[in-house]
């Protein structure tokens, strides 16, 4: 893969993490039961951005243990703002907790990247300049 392939994914899953933070950021607002419905729609609509972007890194990366069950299970778990707002605090405890767990293996997946670009930009100056002159 190319230096440019790997900054573009870098900057592509920097981004969904961005996302996955302003999915906490609801679970918050749930919990202090203060929200309107232009919040409602735009968790539904930061919803719809995680899945359909999961769905593109599942197909150009190695997730690794990250699965499709879990990530849509988790978004599964809360469909509204109101909905997590009426949960019980163990519950919703529960659902964070599977949030930090993906959010820590998206970093995980996000450290993998950058160890590979920076090889690949390695082994690409050793190339130039490992050349012996004939």
């Amino acid at each position: 893969m190319k230096k440019h392939d790997y900054e573009a994914l870098i900057l592509r899953m920097e981004s969904y993490l961005e996302c996955w933070k302003q999915l906490h950021h609801f679970m918050t607002i749930a919990r202090t039961k203060k929200f309107s419905q232009d919040d409602e729609n735009q968790f539904l609509e930061l919803k719809s951005i995680i899945t359909q972007e999961f769905e593109i890194l599942m197909a150009t990366l190695d997730c690794g243990t990250i699965s499709r069950d879990e990530v849509h299970a988790l978004l599964a778990s809360g469909p509204s703002i109101r909905f997590l707002s009426e949960l019980n605090e163990g519950a919703l405890r529960n659902i964070e907790s599977q949030w930090h767990k993906l959010f820590i293996s998206f970093q995980a997946i996000l450290g993998q990247l950058k160890v590979r670009q920076q090889q690949a930009a390695t082994s690409k100056l050793k190339g130039w300049f490992g050349r012996k002159a004939a």
